[in-house]
């Protein structure tokens, strides 16, 4: 033990099993299979309930931003379930290494394990930005590119499912779908393959036709955009099921995929450079680097359209989309990228809009909250609602608002609101007595 905490070594590579907290369920479920191709053991963490906020506030200063509060909870909480033997059992955090307090949930975490008496349970930080260098678990240029594909492969699947659940004639027929793809994945990780560019590109559209070949009636549905802190933002356990509700309340959900975040933390450091000078090289490399996962994108942006559904914007056009309203200086937290994700979803059919605002984060309500009248004076259609998360939100106050804002979505679909694009679907559609082509 040095520091003060106990380190995860590399010998612990062999004897212990990894928690990791669930926070974006598809791509964190394939990213698990690259950790288990290095050699580690893991396991995603899927305990939830009142519980874990409890055991958060008991063990961290109330203070503290609602995901770190969450994340610690759902530790303990599982580390008191009696399910995992403590002496080979560790833990696993990300670190995003920017101004977000984000970066410091793993001395909470560490503090708060050992006034719950697990002093002893090695934390490891999964982070691309050089943090923790004595730990024995560190980033590997083959696990970084499985991790990026994971998040790349894990985001398609998701856009795919969302778009067809809503449709579908045969219920549970999409998320069936979905779970498959990710077992397949995981088993070309397992392997050693499917993590290359040129191996996702080939995939993409297999994957996106066989999610168009699921029957479906297309009917107008109100669509909703969900943008926020990039935890609550994803989390089932952050937001209260988010995605569950909008699509019990009858929605086709629009959720911004997890890779443009990494794009963001890439195009941010170039951006400190230009802002604050410092090495040209450093620049070059993160343009570099954007335009390599670009071509990767636009392959995925180009199986949907294909199979007949909407793509989001490319990062690079997504970063300019917020010019006018918020600088690209302005990069604490999801900064201006949460901007530019409400925009795009308002300009690309996803008017409504659920703006995810965990209490304690500063930079997420100035960015999110804070744009909301600018974008509406812009943009009149925009029907945005942020939704508070934190310890003391009851979930039917929270969805009492969402439907607050639906209820504006439903009139406008009945007032006549925007036609689908007439997109074709691949595969038949059943309509009112008749097999006909689908139309987004």
């Amino acid at each position: 033990m040095e520091g003060g905490y106990v380190h995860f070594t590399k010998e612990m590579k062999k004897t212990h099993t990894i928690l990791i907290p669930n926070m974006a369920p598809l791509q964190f479920s394939i990213l698990q299979a690259a950790l288990e191709r290095e050699g580690y053991k893991t396991e995603i963490l899927g305990n939830c309930g009142s519980q874990v906020a409890q055991l958060g506030l008991k063990y961290v200063h109330n203070d503290t931003c609602y995901p770190a509060l969450l994340v610690i909870g759902q530790f303990l909480d599982a580390l008191g379930s009696g399910k995992y033997d403590l002496e080979h059992t560790a833990l696993l955090i990300t670190q995003t290494g920017g101004g977000c307090r984000a970066s410091n949930y793993i001395h909470l975490l560490r503090k708060a394990l050992v006034k719950a008496g697990y002093g002893g349970i090695p934390v490891a930080s999964l982070n691309f930005a050089g943090l923790e260098k004595d730990s024995g678990f560190q980033m590997t240029l083959p696990m970084l590119k499985m991790a990026l594909a994971a998040v790349i492969y894990g985001d398609l699947i998701m856009a795919l499912r969302n778009q067809t659940a809503p449709y579908e004639l045969e219920a549970g027929a999409a998320e069936a779908l979905a779970q498959s793809w990710v077992g397949t994945i995981r088993g070309w990780f397992l392997q050693g393959r499917g993590g290359s560019a040129k191996e996702m590109k080939a995939a993409f559209s297999g994957i996106a036709q066989a999610f168009a070949a699921i029957p479906v009636k297309r009917t107008p549905k109100v669509k909703v955009g969900v943008v926020g802190e990039i935890y609550v933002k994803y989390s089932p356990l952050g937001n209260n099921r988010l995605e569950e509700f909008l699509a019990g309340e009858g929605c086709e959900v629009n959720l911004p995929g997890l890779l443009g975040f990494v794009q963001y933390c890439i195009s941010n450091a170039g951006d400190t450079v230009r802002f604050y000078g410092g090495s040209r090289a450093l620049v070059w490399g993160t343009e570099a680097l954007l335009k390599h996962l670009d071509k990767i994108e636009q392959a995925s942006a180009q199986a949907l359209r294909a199979a007949g559904y909407h793509a989001p914007a490319r990062f690079l056009d997504l970063r300019n989309m917020a010019d006018g309203i918020i600088s690209r200086g302005n990069k604490m937290g999801e900064g201006w990228l949460l901007t530019a994700e409400m925009v795009e979803l308002v300009t690309s059919g996803y008017e409504n809009i659920v703006c995810a605002q965990p209490f304690g984060c500063l930079p997420n309500h100035i960015c999110g909250k804070g744009m909301i009248s600018r974008i509406r004076a812009l943009y009149p259609a925009a029907n945005i609602t942020p939704i508070d998360y934190d310890p003391s939100a009851t979930p039917v106050n929270q969805e009492n608002r969402i439907k607050l804002m639906l209820s504006v979505a439903k009139e406008r679909l009945e007032e006549g609101g925007p036609a689908l694009p007439a997109q074709p679907l691949a595969g038949p559609v059943e309509s009112e007595g008749a097999k006909v082509p689908a139309y987004l």
